[in-house]
């Protein structure tokens, strides 16, 4: 049986378990496995467990539990209620300030906790009501919150490099010190945004009435709340792009001063710390169990022959090379309307890192511009989670089409901050090379 046959058949066998309900590690796992049996024998199936071993006992993956539960009792303690009032009292005073605090909170966060949904749904929770109650435009409001919120894909401590950098063989603190300009250019165009349309119709984004602006010295004191947890942040992330800590000794050290701030906020009750565990317990389970699965049917893939047949079919076209780039680029879009970012993660790496080495490009450049394609798989339906994390918490006026709607300009901004970082590599790469120069 030919590649191209067998390509189409493995990967229609798996779209097929999606389509029957089946998450992405079960639909992944199970077709690895099937395959697996049909084309080594049953016996083959026993090198199975053995591959799903060697990542349990990764020591790098224990890091995504610890900043997952890091994100958790930061949320538990109030930090994100903090964070907003800050920024709200600080730029409300700004046409379109709300909804320019609302971005700015949810960088913030993104660069303490790095967890979509938990800001998604505090965000939905506390900065939506504000807006609406001062007649600000209902899809800009809403966008403001999806769009910033899935800052936390990206900016570190993101999840998804540790992911990205355990598959691909490639220097964590690198990606991570890569991350945080782009992760800021798309959050300063996001505001830019925001304020040019607010400046253009006034009406769409009133700013607060003068007599709810605090003086400096009001203004210093609903900062003060924040700097502790701002001070864990450049702990945790400060050690880690510096080479002083590995991303797992970073995220022990997040997890216990956050849980030190909590307390003393008075926030941490037993019955707060059992529900961050269980959130954690939830969180973490989905990414492994989707790595597991990914990583069976990848294995499968590599076996018959598809990363060849994959290299050979974009590296033998005679297409440039940033059209191989462009072409990976549509193929995540793609694919991050219907499967979740672990999944394209464990599933496209293994395929595209090689080919990526080969055409000569830096391996750190590419692993966070597909962090960056990434968050558009958050804001495209029909399965973008941060759409179902808004509306679960939206007032009922707020219908899923509004939803949708308010997602377009942000996907745009999104898709404009991918480009800048495919045509202006610096954007990605000056971090690296300032941190890690003696590397170079």
């Amino acid at each position: 049986m030919s590649i191209e046959l067998l390509t189409v058949l493995i990967f229609g066998t798996m779209v097929f378990f999606l389509f029957m309900g089946l998450p992405v590690a079960f639909a992944c796992g199970v077709t690895g496995i099937i395959f697996t049996a049909i084309f080594q024998g049953a016996s083959a199936v026993n090198v199975v467990p053995t591959r799903i071993f060697g990542l349990m006992t990764n020591y790098l993956l224990d890091a995504i539990p610890l900043f997952i539960f890091m994100a958790n009792v930061l949320e538990r303690s109030g930090i994100i209620e903090d964070i907003y009032h800050m920024v709200y009292h600080w730029l409300g005073w700004l046409k379109g300030g709300v909804a320019t605090a609302t971005v700015a909170a949810c960088t913030m966060m993104a660069a303490m906790a790095g967890v979509v949904g938990a800001t998604e749904v505090t965000m939905g929770l506390i900065a939506l009501p504000q807006m609406l109650n001062r007649k600000y435009d209902k899809l800009m409001s809403l966008g403001a919150i999806l769009a910033g919120g899935t800052l936390g894909i990206l900016i570190p401590p993101s999840v998804l490099l540790i992911v990205y950098g355990m598959v691909d063989n490639c220097s964590i603190g690198q990606l991570y010190a890569g991350a945080f300009l782009p992760g800021f250019l798309l959050s300063g165009l996001y505001i830019a945004y925001i304020t040019i349309r607010c400046t253009i119709k006034p009406e769409m984004g009133p700013p607060i009435p003068k007599e709810e602006r605090k003086d400096f010295v009001g203004l210093l004191k609903v900062l003060a709340p924040i700097i502790p947890a701002a001070m864990l942040m450049f702990l945790v992330l400060g050690t880690i792009v510096i080479g002083i800590a590995s991303p797992t000794e970073a995220a022990g050290v997040g997890c216990l001063g956050a849980f030190l701030i909590a307390i003393f906020k008075g926030r941490m009750g037993f019955k707060s710390l059992v529900i961050a565990a269980e959130n954690t317990i939830k969180a973490s389970a989905m990414v492994m169990w989707t790595m597991f699965g990914a990583n069976i049917f990848i294995a499968l893939y590599i076996m018959v022959g598809g990363q060849t047949f994959v290299s050979t079919l974009l590296l033998g076209s005679g297409l440039s090379p940033m059209t191989i780039i462009w072409i990976m680029m549509l193929i995540l879009i793609f694919l991050g309307c219907f499967i979740d970012w672990v999944g394209i993660v464990m599933l496209c790496v293994p395929l595209f890192g090689p080919i990526i080495r080969q055409l000569g490009f830096d391996p750190i450049w590419f692993g966070v511009l597909f962090a960056v394609n990434l968050q558009m798989a958050f804001l495209t339906p029909p399965f973008g989670f941060s759409l179902f994390y808004l509306k679960s918490v939206a007032p009922p006026d707020v219908s899923t089409i509004d939803v949708w709607k308010s997602a377009v300009p942000f996907l745009c901004l999104q898709f404009i901050g991918l480009v800048l970082c495919m045509y202006f590599p610096d954007i990605i790469l000056i971090g690296p090379k300032y941190f890690f120069r003696g590397l170079q």
